[in-house]
């Protein structure tokens, strides 16, 4: 199941407060400033900057 749009429309980077990129393929937010993807668990975005992944 996709994020709702409206959900999407109000989250932001937790470190940048940046805007984050929806990649629905592999269930991840990512943030390019901070070079950082936070996971998509059970529908429910994971936002805590020590467990994102970094690219």
């Amino acid at each position: 199941m996709a994020l709702n749009k409206e959900l999407l429309d109000i989250l932001a980077c937790p470190k940048c407060k940046g805007d984050l990129e929806y990649d629905r393929e592999n269930e991840k937010l990512t943030c390019n400033n901070c070079r950082l993807k936070y996971a998509i668990i059970d529908d429910i975005p994971n936002m805590l900057i020590d467990e994102a992944e970094r690219f």
